[in-house]
C-alpha cells in the first residue's frame, strides 16, 4: 500500500502531498518516514536552482546509503542528503544554526525545472529520490517562488505523515 506526506510552508500556509517511492528507495523512505514529522526553518538553494529544503540532526541509524540518486532532480522530487559535518563550511553551519552538530540531514523539494546538484566547493552531491509530489505541485511551487523572491525569515517546511 502507497505512503504519503505531507510538504508544508507553514507561515504561507501551503502545502502539497506527496508518495513515497518505496520500491525504489526502500532504505531512505523506511529512515524518512520512522522519523517524521521533521521540520524546520526553509532555506533556498543558491545554486541548485528551485529547490528548498530544511536541515535536521540526523535521524538514521544505520544512514541509508545511496539508493535511487540523482544530480539532475525534476518538479516535484522529494530529495534525502546526508553531509558529514566537515563536509559543509563553518559559516554556513553558523548560519544555519546547525555548527555543533556532527552531520545533518537535508530533506529538499524541487519545484521547477533544470536543477542541477553540482557544488562548486565539492563537486556533484548526488541525493537520494525517495518521493514524488502527486498533489498541489502547482500551487507549492508558487509559495516556494515566493521564498526565493520575499524571503525565508520565519519560515517553517515540515514534512508529516499523511494517513489515507
Amino acid at each position: 500500500m502507497p505512503r504519503y506526506m505531507t510538504v508544508t510552508l507553514a507561515e504561507r500556509g501551503v502545502s502539497c502531498v506527496a508518495e513515497l517511492l518505496d520500491k525504489d528507495a526502500p532504505r531512505t523512505c523506511d529512515a524518512v518516514w520512522n522519523a517524521l514529522p521533521q521540520g524546520g526553518a526553509v532555506q533556498h538553494a543558491k545554486y541548485a536552482r528551485n529547490e528548498v529544503y530544511t536541515m535536521v540532526p540526523r535521524f538514521a541509524d544505520p544512514e541509508p546509503g545511496q539508493e535511487n540518486p540523482t544530480v539532475t532532480p525534476i518538479p516535484g522530487d522529494l530529495v534525502y542528503f546526508s553531509f558529514d559535518g566537515g563536509m559543509l563550511d563553518r559559516s554556513f553551519k553558523e548560519d544555519k544554526g546547525i555548527d555543533h552538530l556532527p552531520g545533518v540531514i537535508d530533506l529538499a523539494l524541487f519545484y521547477g525545472r533544470n536543477n542541477l546538484l553540482l557544488n562548486g566547493d565539492v563537486g556533484w552531491v548526488p541525493g537520494n529520490v525517495f518521493g514524488t509530489v502527486v498533489e498541489n505541485l502547482p500551487a507549492m511551487a508558487e509559495a516556494c517562488n515566493d521564498v526565493w523572491r520575499s524571503g525565508s525569515v520565519g519560515e517553517r517546511l515540515l514534512y508529516e505523515r499523511l494517513d489515507r
